[in-house]
């Protein structure tokens, strides 16, 4: 038997309505490991070259990792993959709460679905009882509203539900997927994805443990940390919560604002943690979780009344909505978050396609005219509630902003493309390569565009305790956050892989877990005498699958690359001045080609890298393309 894994896939059929069972060999669960090795594979074996990514055709892949659902810190995440109709590549956006947890007690490692149902349905896993429910009148309704029906049908307050809310049920592409009204997939638009299917949500409940070949072992992993996180830093996050990035950026000189232009909002202490304090009811947290950095929010105000039922703004959120649209009102932001988790939008593709609007309208390239009559101006927070809701409706300026600030650009024209914040299509996020040179080239070569999630933030690794942790990934000297050389790209290199591996396995990035406890845990629950080197491998191996993805999809070095205003030095705070050249960026980038094994005319990885990796029918696939 399996120990992590069920080694079981559920297969979903909209169009036929047929479901069936696949069993996961050990050999395949110890190579793709989970998460994106995972959807990676499924992606490149079964979609065609050039599908449209919102046709019958797209597959939607819910992934879980060997941790995912154990009983430790971080242990709640999933993973959701397609191909995205956002950016036309690789998709894959993850997800934290109770839902993956939940579909791990039900006995499922992945579920792959695939068509297009005649009419909204919802899909209902009990353990291994499987169904297809109708979702008519589920439809159109907000995602708690959601969440409540389906429980009340099913007479079960325990059951997890997975949802695409408005936004996705009118392909919006900048929508995602929202698990519990408050934990989103956020990236990549996959809420289109699962909206152009008619598939309305995914309601779970499972009542079994998942398999683990050394309990014992695990249990004092877990004990471990709940008795030591306050030492690590995970207590920051724990203290106060993912908002208190808005004061740590500001000081750096790297908090977005006024779609870039600046890296320091004035009214910064506005949006803060002490501000968000005042409308916090509660703390909240995932799966198996001490650190309870969400904050639960409410604002009693007739006219923008804020719900706890949807969470609270995490920093993502408080940054796009805030300082990036120069917008000081902590309670507007949290409705508009509020507005965004009820709709299913991300909150960052939503708040950075408002901003790169706010400055085409203050720089003339659109007017009152094309707003229906709305001033896009920085500051203007009625503003970006109403984009917020037109952008999910599809109404008014908001179906223009709908397909996200790229595709904005193209229909406004002139020079609104070097406006436009984003990369291979997706908005970059509420982290400044400016102040953090090794992020940038992270989410350049990024295969799902812009993601801050799994690309390296340079100031940790700046001292040497700050790579205490990275001597088992064979980094041995700290490098300050404005090095762009060819040690920087080793170092992006070395850590993104390791940072993938979390994808992989089901665990938090808030986790404070070394490389040495990661492997300990995957070794305790999957019985394997694995290595940290076996793991990081993974990782890499489920990178280079998603880039012969996108290379498949006619994805190039041209498309790996920074927009313009991330070449424009800041104008003031620490780093004013300052900023890497093109030609450093692209002399970095060469180099992390090169040490990863990618052919530099096509920037996919070459047959040698690819049978390195053990995947030779990989670099099949890509020659016959």
């Amino acid at each position: 038997m399996s120990y992590g894994h069920w080694g079981k896939a559920l297969r979903v059929n909209l169009t036929t309505r047929e479901i069936t069972t696949e069993t996961l060999s050990d050999k395949f669960l110890r190579r793709y490991l989970g998460g994106w090795g995972f959807i990676a594979y499924y992606l490149l074996k079964e979609l065609p070259p050039r599908i449209d990514p919102l046709g019958p055709e797209n597959k939607l892949i819910y992934a879980t990792g060997p941790l995912t659902g154990q009983r430790v810190a971080g242990g709640g995440r999933h993973m959701i993959g397609a191909k995205s109709p956002l950016t036309g590549a690789f998709s894959g956006s993850e997800a934290g709460g109770f839902f993956g947890a939940e579909l791990k007690r039900a006995g499922w490692d992945v579920i792959v679905i695939e068509g297009v149902s005649d009419s909204p349905v919802y899909l209902w896993i009990h353990d291994d009882q499987v169904e297809l429910r109708p979702a008519e009148h589920l439809w159109g309704l907000p995602t708690a509203d959601v969440e409540e029906r389906i429980r009340e049908e099913l007479g079960d307050k325990r059951i997890r539900v997975s949802q695409c809310g408005p936004a996705g049920e009118k392909l919006v592409l900048i929508s995602n997927i929202m698990h519990d009204a408050t934990r989103a997939a956020g990236r990549t638009g996959l809420g289109a994805v699962m909206g152009s299917k008619k598939l309305k949500a995914v309601a779970v409940r499972g009542t079994q443990q998942p398999p683990v070949a050394d309990p014992e072992r695990l249990r004092e992993l877990a004990r471990w940390f709940r008795e030591h996180y306050k030492e690590t830093f995970s207590a920051a996050y724990s203290e106060l919560g993912t908002v208190r990035m808005v004061r740590v950026n500001q000081g750096l000189g790297g908090l977005p604002t006024r779609n870039f232009q600046q890296g320091q909002f004035e009214h910064f202490e506005k949006i803060a943690v002490e501000a968000q304090k005042e409308i916090t009811i509660r703390r909240d947290t995932c799966y198996g979780c001490p650190i309870r950095c969400k904050w639960v929010v409410q604002v009693d105000d007739p006219d923008r009344p804020v719900d706890p039922r949807y969470g609270g703004p995490e920093y993502e959120t408080v940054a796009a909505m805030g300082s990036l649209c120069g917008v000081d009102d902590i309670r507007a932001i949290a409705y508009a978050g509020q507005l965004c988790n009820a709709y299913g939008l991300d909150s960052i593709g939503t708040g950075v396609s408002i901003a790169f609007a706010m400055e085409c309208f203050e720089r003339g390239l659109i007017g009152p005219e094309d707003t229906g009559g709305v001033e896009l101006r920085f500051g203007n927070a009625d503003a970006v509630i109403t984009m917020v809701e037109q952008i999910a409706k599809r109404e008014g300026f908001g179906e223009v902003l709908s397909g996200g600030s790229r595709r904005a650009a193209e229909r406004i024209g002139g020079e609104a493309l070097q406006y436009a914040v984003q990369i291979k299509g997706q908005e970059v996020a509420m982290h400044d390569p400016r102040v953090k040179y090794g992020h940038g080239l992270g989410i350049a070569v990024s295969p799902t565009g812009a993601d801050h999630m799994h690309s390296v933030h340079d100031y940790t690794y700046g001292t040497e305790g700050g790579i205490d942790d990275l001597r088992p990934l064979d980094i041995f000297d700290p490098l300050p956050f404005d090095d762009i050389s060819i040690a920087k790209a080793r170092l992006v290199r070395y850590v993104m892989m390791w940072r993938v591996t979390y994808n992989l396995t089901g665990v938090c990035y808030f986790q404070a877990w070394t490389p040495e406890q990661i492997r300990d845990l995957v070794a305790a629950t999957t019985g394997w005498n694995t290595s940290i080197l076996e793991i990081w491998l993974a990782g890499e191996r489920a990178y280079d699958m998603a880039r012969v993805f996108n290379a498949r999809e006619g994805f190039g070095p041209e498309d790996d690359k920074l927009p313009p205003r991330l070449f424009e030095a800041l104008p003031e705070g620490p780093v004013a001045g300052k900023v890497y050249t093109q030609d450093q960026f692209l002399k970095a980038r060469q180099a992390f080609y090169e040490m990863m094994g990618w052919d530099p005319q096509t920037a996919a990885p070459t047959r040698a890298k690819l049978e390195d990796l053990d995947i030779a029918w990989v670099a099949d696939l890509l020659e016959k393309a």
